[in-house]
């Protein structure tokens, strides 16, 4: 109680009102004031700052009128290393159809409405409601799983900003700053319908069409008035992902989304219950199956290989050197007015093409694979979907040799027919679509690259007429087993270049098991030739040479360098349980195999003295207005010594001259050839890669089905003759040969210096030879032989290699292979 006693009271006032109490309070005062007016400042500068920024972008916001909203598009046009014209990409032009909004049915409408704009007819151009759920939803999930992008942002994001493909986020903001603002002007411009009717006839409905009416006419080969509901929710499906929603390719996937967008029809009251149920249980996929095979009959526009591996290329430098996604690379592609630089020779092409589909290279009858669709329909409307597969299982039932290649198509439409009557012969079965088609074999791919530039200069993926559009390109596609031309890559290359070893080193050649194991490495023809060098296995493709040397480089040591060359097709985790972290590596015996297109440009490097160059297939990509969008050089790194390029170079030289590669040798100017042949067990793959100082060309022949050959060595003519034609016109040129190379006469036994007085008298002849090393020569004699009144005899002291060879981990082999 004391604390309020009146003396207490004036205590208190005194002290409130002492000098020191007011110089704190004034202090206090000033302190809180100036804070207040810097936080007041601060937040006007700010506001001020922002305001001018936004005022900033909307001033660059490109003009809107009425027909800018319109869908403009452009083929694409391709041209060759000389910049010439060698054909359009057509798809936009050809597969857009304008139709008016009054001729789409209404469920079309309603569904494309129901999946990616509810609120279209409520809204002004920008949904918050729908900006509101979509932040939330990235807030609650930690990414970005909604969009909010009304329609009318969607047909300005096409046709205003090139379907959005900023490459950095303060431009992805600007452009969805400038694409709202424009979205609020447009809606007071022009009506709903207009801005509906411009989206529909504007999206990109995958199997390169725009437009509802071009998709409708493609998987349902009807006008778009004439769809069903379950037709129309097929098609809204496809926009968000034309790609991965196409419902030819990925019918399971479209459907999931088709029935989502249904289920949205009914929750917002655009259909009934009834009507729901029954577009749920309409066959809309077999109806689309059913087109498709119609449609790739009467397909009259078919793109080359080349062209084939072009659009693949560009589509991936779009997405990773531009930032588009797979649906933006692909629209701009098809309908942005690409001018597209090449660097097909178009005359080198027409050389290949010629040669390759010319029948008289190939010294046996062509047969013919098949490939079969065929889809019948039961009395109880019960669909059925047949496939090659099932008549070879049918077949085989009652004929265990039986394949699927015949010596022509009439005696394979015979198969055919008595496969389809079994299939039918139920009462009240009926077809309802039946696909037939031969490809010759045995097939092949060719591969013709410029070395110094990483330039593709020609490309074929297969023998025979092409019939569609993006098909199997077996040059840049096919996994095939190398062989023994990556006897090279795999084991000669790192020794020579990593281990000290040189084309003199020499390894006893006879009978071999891999290390722990009871699997026999043979040579290709069955006979040993005792101490042997590196010059002479990689001539004669020996393969215990090979293996054990790959055992002194190590398998680790070779896919080292192999993923340096750029082979995508490796497996390396060595705990899985095929991996390819072992000997039979030094084979080419792999457990996926590689592409014609990635081993052509390894050999490239090494007919480039050692510098890999990434292989390209265009030059330069402008937009419709001439403006660069894409520059593309070969990427360059010195992947082995230019030494050793020489030495390996060198080597092959003898496998065109007097080895396994004799039959692709040709002499045009005197341009020198070198090469490596390649043949797999049971002859089912055949290669040859080699390379002049202008061209590095690799081909590869076999059955798609893996039948063995009856003849491996065709391909090599075959080689052979687009070479010399190509060659035919250019001068005489030698490989380069680099300052470090010396060299001297060696014993090809021993691998050291020739003795002059034992080597020239040899048991079998003359042991002396002249070869290349890189720095310096061997300095030891030779103490091989003895004097030819004397029986040979092995010293003590050999110079073979004689490190243990590490354990394989595999039995996966094609050790039987030349």
């Amino acid at each position: 109680m004391q604390y309020y006693s009146i003396s207490n009271a004036k205590k208190k006032r005194k002290a409130l009102r002492s000098k020191k109490h007011k110089t704190a309070y004034n202090l206090y005062f000033t302190i809180t004031r100036l804070a207040i007016t810097v936080g007041i400042g601060a937040a006007v500068i700010a506001f001020s700052a922002g305001l001018g920024l936004l005022f900033g972008i909307l001033d660059s916001t490109p003009s809107l009128q009425k027909e800018d909203i319109k869908p403009t598009t452009f083929m694409t046009t391709l041209y060759d290393a000389d910049h010439k014209k060698m054909g359009h990409l057509i798809g936009s032009n050809a597969n857009r159809i304008s139709v008016s909004l009054d001729k789409m049915p209404t469920n079309l409408k309603n569904a494309f409405i129901a999946i990616e704009d509810e609120r279209f007819y409520s809204h002004n151009g920008i949904d918050p409601t729908g900006i509101m759920r979509a932040s939330t939803s990235t807030l609650l999930s930690g990414h970005v799983g909604q969009g909010a992008s009304t329609i009318t942002q969607q047909l300005l994001k096409n046709v205003i900003f090139a379907g959005g493909n900023e490459a950095s986020l303060s431009s992805k903001i600007q452009r969805k700053i400038q694409e709202q603002y424009l979205a609020l002007e447009l809606e007071t411009k022009v009506s709903k319908d207009e801005i509906l009717e411009n989206y529909l006839n504007t999206i990109n409905l995958g199997q390169n069409t725009l437009g509802v009416q071009a998709a409708a006419e493609r998987y349902f080969d009807k006008p778009v008035s004439k769809l069903s509901l379950s037709e129309c929710a097929v098609l809204a499906s496809i926009t968000k992902n034309p790609s991965g929603l196409n419902p030819i390719l990925h019918p399971r996937e479209n459907k999931y989304r088709r029935d989502a967008v249904l289920s949205n029809m009914l929750e917002q009251h655009m259909i009934s219950k009834a009507d729901y149920k029954k577009a749920l249980k309409e066959p809309v996929y077999e109806k689309i199956e059913k087109v498709n095979i119609k449609k790739n009959k009467s397909a009259q526009t078919v793109t080359s290989y080349f062209t084939d591996a072009l659009i693949t290329q560009v589509m991936e430098d779009l997405q990773e050197k531009l930032g588009y996604t797979e649906e933006e690379a692909s629209n701009l592609i098809y309908r942005g007015g690409l001018k597209i630089y090449t660097t097909q020779d178009t005359k080198l092409q027409k050389i290949c093409n010629s040669v390759i589909n010319n029948q008289q290279y190939y010294p046996f009858s062509t047969s013919y694979s098949l490939t079969y669709r065929l889809s019948v329909q039961k009395k109880d409307g019960t669909m059925v979907n047949y496939d090659e597969n099932s008549i070879l299982s049918y077949f085989k039932k009652r004929s265990p040799g039986f394949e699927l290649t015949f010596s022509n198509e009439k005696t394979g439409k015979k198969w055919i027919k008595e496969f389809k009557n079994a299939c039918t012969q139920k009462k009240g079965t009926t077809v309802v679509g039946e696909q037939i088609t031969f490809s010759l074999q045995p097939q092949l791919s060719f591969v013709l690259m410029e070395p110094s530039t990483g330039k593709v200069k020609a490309l074929v993926g297969g023998r025979g007429q092409k019939t569609a559009n993006r098909t199997l390109n077996r040059a840049t596609d096919s996994k095939r087993q190398p062989g023994s031309t990556f006897k090279v890559l795999s084991a000669y290359l790192p020794a020579l270049d990593a281990k000290n070893m040189t084309l003199a080193t020499t390894f006893e050649d006879a009978p071999y098991t891999y290390p722990g194991t009871n699997k026999q490495v043979k040579n290709w023809n069955g006979s040993y030739r005792g101490l042997t060098t590196i010059r002479d296995a990689i001539t004669n493709s020996m393969n215990v040479v090979t293996v054990k040397t790959m055992a002194e480089v190590t398998p680790d040591v070779a896919l080292k360098y192999l993923k340096n060359l750029e082979f995508t097709t490796l497996v390396t985790d060595s705990s899985l349980s095929h991996n390819d972290r072992n000997l039979a590596l030094a084979l080419g015996g792999l457990t996926y195999g590689v592409t014609n297109y990635e081993i052509t440009a390894a050999y490239s490097a090494i007919a480039n003295n050692g510098k890999y160059q990434t292989p390209i297939l265009y030059t330069k990509i402008c937009d419709h207005n001439g403006k660069v969008l894409l520059k593309n050089k070969s990427k360059s790194k010195q992947v082995m010594k230019a030494s050793t390029a020489f030495l390996l170079t060198d080597a092959m030289k003898d496998v065109v001259t007097r080895g396994t590669g004799t039959a692709a040798n040709f002499s045009v100017n005197s341009i020198p050839v070198a090469g490596k042949t390649g043949t797999t067990t049971s002859s089912v793959d055949a290669w040859f890669v080699g390379y002049t100082p202008y061209y590095c060309a690799g081909i590869w022949t076999g059955y798609d089905t893996n039948q063995s050959l009856s003849n491996a060595t065709f391909h090599k003519t075959i080689w052979k003759t687009i070479m010399e034609k190509i060659h035919a016109d250019l001068p005489s040129k030698n490989f380069t040969k680099p300052s470090s190379i010396v060299s001297a006469k060696i014993c090809s036994k021993s691998g050291l210096l020739a003795n002059p007085a034992t080597c020239p008298y040899a048991k079998d002849g003359s042991t002396v030879r002249i070869e290349y090393f890189a720095g310096s020569a061997p300095t030891s004699m030779c103490q091989l032989h003895r004097s030819s009144y004397t029986s040979e005899a092995t010293p003590a002291a050999s110079p073979v290699a004689t490190t243990k060879p590490k354990p394989a981990t595999t039995t996966t082999t094609t050790d039987t292979n030349e």
